[in-house]
């Protein structure tokens, strides 16, 4: 199969899946215990939930956008050298 089918190569893929694992990093920081009707947990309110989890976040988005929207190297020079 030609490889000039595929929209993505090897490097968009590896570049959504690492988008994708921070992304759940981001999740994993901001989830956790929370307050209930019997007693208040103040750590709902840490720095960790509130600024950096979602920035975490912000930045795997934007890394999954830039690896669908990379346009894959066009290598005529390897395939014509194979023919």
């Amino acid at each position: 199969m030609d490889k000039r089918n595929f929209a993505f190569d090897k490097v968009n893929y590896i570049l959504v899946a690492v988008g994708m694992l921070v992304v759940v990093l981001g999740f994993i920081l901001m989830s956790g215990s929370g307050s209930n009707e019997h007693m208040f947990n103040p750590d709902i309110f840490s720095t960790l939930r509130i600024k950096v989890a979602p920035v975490v976040c912000l930045v795997g988005f934007l890394s999954i956008i830039y690896a669908v929207a990379r346009k894959p190297k066009d290598n005529d020079n390897t395939n014509e050298e194979e023919k």
